[in-house]
């Protein structure tokens, strides 16, 4: 949905009506008995669609955008266009990738029922429950009934929407890029404001939904939103690259040439980098100018095994950089994004990257879950597509355990946030964010294990629980359930224990130990251990962000701010997971980095 849209009511998706809707029959005769404008405005669209799908119903996108159309009439953005070019600029955004007729109206109307009087209802009647639920998915909620707490419930409701349906997620990013592309009408405060909403949320979901091709342009105008003067310095450099064009023409040549002797069928082609990974390679090594190798990507147009011959082919044509080579076929990231990365010393003893990948791996790499739609005659198995949306299930097995919609988007920013490792247990291959433990494991594994966790062995040997895990570890868990009598489970009471949320890192086994805590509160623990405990629990807190109290000063003055009549009832609070301690840690630094 728009940022600058104007005022809607719905809640939920429902809005009241009138008691009689006109039948859409007699509003699309009205609406199509105007005089036909010089200039069709869904010609583009149609033929976008088209090119991708040719036997789409094409209809169907005429009788969106001309409901669309009259729905948002008089409407204008803050930028003084009329308010129809938004939801036609995200249909074509979604066009662009490849999607289905059904999610390409639903971008038309996705605002209409935040926005206008047409109602989910109407929507349903006129266009279909599948476009009414997606069109409900990305529809926020009413800051006028949740407050504050609209963003996160709008959040919340978006993710469980997705579980049903991902196109939600797609629709919803395709709204925010166009949002972003015009964000320059805006003050440069919520310019920043909404960059950084866009970089912690919405950047990471596309970046899980593997879709590299919105990705790029999300990552380029957030940086040059909050970091406007690296941008212009990166964009400076990307425009007077001398003799780019001419040296990367070279390297593909002489690449063609070695791939055909070596009888691989690939297309080789230059692969810039956009700006956002220049910046952040730039940033990364500390260089002084902007840090920007040349880059070529070859397509195999064979089985995967060709991959591998056309990265000897390349290694016996120049010298491979040592330690430069990833191998993410053999084991592919967490959107299951596949190829092979390497470095050579090319031409002119110029470090050139390479990335080598077949045509399925190519689709992908550039449109992720998108790739489905765009590529429907291919055989895009439902099981890969499972896999890839896997971050969407632990959500969502998590998302009832989070009463405060708050709590539910800190977490999802930090799962989001966080890079992956892969460990063994059970004989299974486990993802969890880098930095996890043995509890992390033993929560991912069940719940009863993660309550009842004793111990763990790393690679055959006992380790602490506090242990980080690293990538292909191979770990048992040790519960009171399974009986070895090595571990004295009289040294420690049943069930977690609260110095676990010291170092714990995954938002699932954080909640988890909150809930037993909540279910199993200690008998006969007095105001003042819960205060302190509280104090505790905040202090542990603050410690995850590299910070700490030098006095009660800034306590005292949130629980003032947040109503309780004195710092020792909220710490009580926070003790009874009445308020979380990350929302008080959160607030904290806020007070006193806006005083910095």
């Amino acid at each position: 949905m728009d940022l600058d849209a104007g005022h809607g009511a719905a809640l939920g998706g429902a809005r009241l009506t009138k008691p009689t809707e006109i039948p859409l029959a007699r509003r699309l005769r009205t609406l199509l008995s105007r005089p036909p404008a010089q200039h069709d405005p869904v010609t583009q669209l149609v033929r976008t669609h088209r090119d991708i799908h040719s036997g789409a119903d094409t209809a169907a996108l005429r009788r969106g955008y001309t409901i669309a159309e009259s729905m948002h009439q008089g409407q204008f953005r803050k930028s003084g266009e009329p308010y129809i070019t938004h939801p036609l600029a995200v249909a074509q955004i979604c066009a662009d990738l490849g999607m289905d007729t059904t999610t390409l109206v639903a971008a038309l109307l996705h605002d209409t029922v935040e926005d206008t009087h047409y109602t989910l209802q109407a929507l349903d009647a006129d266009f279909g429950p599948e476009v009414a639920h997606l069109v409900d998915g990305v529809t926020k909620f009413d800051k006028a009934f949740y407050g504050k707490a609209a963003e996160a419930e709008t959040i919340r409701k978006m993710i469980i929407a997705a579980g049903k349906d991902v196109r939600v997620l797609i629709i919803k990013l395709a709204d925010r890029l166009h949002n972003m592309r015009t964000l320059g009408v805006r003050s440069p405060a919520s310019r920043a404001r909404i960059a950084r909403a866009t970089q912690e949320v919405l950047v990471p979901l596309c970046d899980r939904l593997g879709i590299q091709a919105l990705k790029r342009e999300l990552d380029d105008v957030v940086l040059e939103h909050l970091e406007p003067e690296e941008y212009a310095r990166i964009d400076d450099h990307v425009r007077h690259r001398p003799h780019w064009d001419g040296y990367l023409q070279t390297v593909v040549r002489r690449t063609e040439v070695a791939l055909r002797r070596n009888k691989v069928d690939a297309s080789v082609a230059p692969r810039p980098r956009h700006y956002y990974s220049i910046w952040k390679d730039t940033v990364a090594g500390q260089h002084s100018e902007p840090f920007d190798l040349p880059r070529i990507a070859i397509v195999v147009d064979g089985p995967e095994t060709d991959c591998y011959a056309a990265l000897g082919a390349v290694h016996t044509l120049w010298r491979p950089v040592p330690g430069r080579f990833k191998d993410f076929i053999a084991a592919p990231k967490n959107n299951l994004y596949r190829s092979l990365h390497t470095s050579v010393i090319g031409p002119n003893n110029r470090t050139v990257e390479v990335l080598i990948r077949t045509v399925a791996m190519h689709r992908l790499a550039e449109y992720g879950v998108a790739a489905e739609f765009r590529f429907p005659q291919q055989n895009s198995p439902a099981d890969a597509r499972r896999e890839q949306l896997a971050w969407l299930r632990r959500v969502l097995d998590w998302e009832p355990t989070t009463a405060d919609p708050a709590q539910f988007l800190q977490s999802l920013r930090c799962d989001l946030a966080e890079s992956q490792i892969q460990v063994f247990a059970e004989g299974r291959q486990i993802v969890l964010p880098a930095g996890s433990t043995p509890v992390d494991l033993a929560y991912e594994l069940s719940t009863e294990r993660g309550d009842h966790c004793l111990a763990a062995k790393i690679n055959g040997r006992l380790a602490p629980l506090s242990s980080e895990l690293e990538e292909g570890d191979v770990v048992e868990i040790f519960t009171e359930a399974d009986g070895h009598t090595e571990f004295d489970a009289q040294v420690a009471p049943p069930g977690p224990r609260r110095e676990w949320l010291s170092f714990v890192k995954s938002p699932h086994a954080q909640m988890q130990i909150n809930r037993w805590f909540a279910e199993h509160q200690e008998p006969g623990i007095s105001i003042t251990d819960k205060v302190r405990l509280g104090r505790s629990t905040i202090g542990l807190a603050l410690r995850k962000h590299h910070r700490g109290l030098a006095n009660d000063t800034p306590l005292r003055q949130l629980a003032e701010e947040l109503g309780y009549p004195d710092l020792e009832t909220m710490l009580v609070a926070v003790f009874d997971r009445v308020i979380e301690p990350d929302s008080v840690v959160e607030q904290l630094i806020a007070r006193v980095d806006q005083r910095h």
